[in-house]
């Protein structure tokens, strides 16, 4: 479980999030909403502690995050974030490889079983040509199946991705979205997901985290929190919704 209490987050002396109380249980699949500056960023980069709270805590399987060495963060939580740069150009094979560091000893090297994991996620994610390509080769979907695959080599009950469909056209990011909901579903894990997109979240994910000047607003199922007065509350708009005649899930249509 993942659990936040009170926690005042932010950036300098700006506190982003503002005593933000919440819990993500195990093996959710939970999609994080909100209007832009919200702290939907922030809330994840608090999680996996690359941001320390100036007030509260973060309870990550049942440990007290800041007492945590990053080793075990790391074998607990994998990120997955918007944007992925480097000065160095990696092939897909040394990306993936990245995945085994939380596990690698002290001058170890790479073991046949780390092998292994690296070829079982390429074949989920249907990168077994990708191996020796460059990932400045790929296109943004390949690129996203690859960090999505680093992810899963990396061996974690939770996988955190931040806006990482954002850049992607539809396509991919249906495509994206179905990966992610049959790992959910076929691995357990834990999977949580910054978004945009009200419907995309509402047809894929099992619960949803609205964000609103840095608090929890609300959590629930789609069909508890895609109403029209609770989308009023977060983003101001007054939005139809309507049966999805595919996913049965409720969706908004647009004006």
């Amino acid at each position: 479980m993942i659990e936040l209490k009170d926690v005042y987050s932010g950036y300098g002396q700006e506190d982003v999030l503002q005593g933000f109380s919440g819990r993500i249980a195990p093996g959710d699949f939970c999609a994080i909403l909100g209007p832009n500056g919200a702290g939907k960023s922030t809330l994840l980069y608090t999680l996996i502690g690359y941001l320390k709270p100036r007030r509260g805590g973060v309870i990550i399987s049942g440990k007290a995050l800041e007492t945590c060495k990053p080793a075990w963060i790391a074998r607990q939580l994998a990120f997955v974030p918007q944007e992925q740069r480097s000065e160095f150009d990696h092939t897909v094979l040394e990306t993936l490889l990245m995945g085994r560091y939380p596990y690698l000893g002290l001058l170890q090297s790479y073991s046949a079983e780390d092998m292994e994991v690296v070829d079982a996620a390429m074949h989920k994610l249907q990168l077994d040509g990708f191996k020796h390509r460059w990932l400045s080769k790929l296109s943004g979907g390949e690129k996203q199946r690859v960090f999505i695959a680093r992810a899963l080599v990396q061996n974690t009950p939770c996988i955190i991705l931040d806006e990482s469909l954002s850049q992607l056209d539809i396509n991919y990011q249906l495509e994206i979205m179905g990966l992610l909901r049959e790992i959910h579903r076929q691995e357990g894990k834990t999977v949580l997901l910054v978004s945009h997109n009200l419907n995309l979240a509402s047809n894929y994910a099992d619960s949803l985290l609205f964000v609103k000047s840095g608090r929890l607003l609300a959590h629930g199922s789609p069909e508890e929190l895609m109403q029209t007065e609770i989308l009023h509350e977060l983003f101001g708009l007054r939005l139809q919704v309507i049966s999805n005649p595919h996913s049965g899930r409720p969706n908004i249509v647009y004006p």
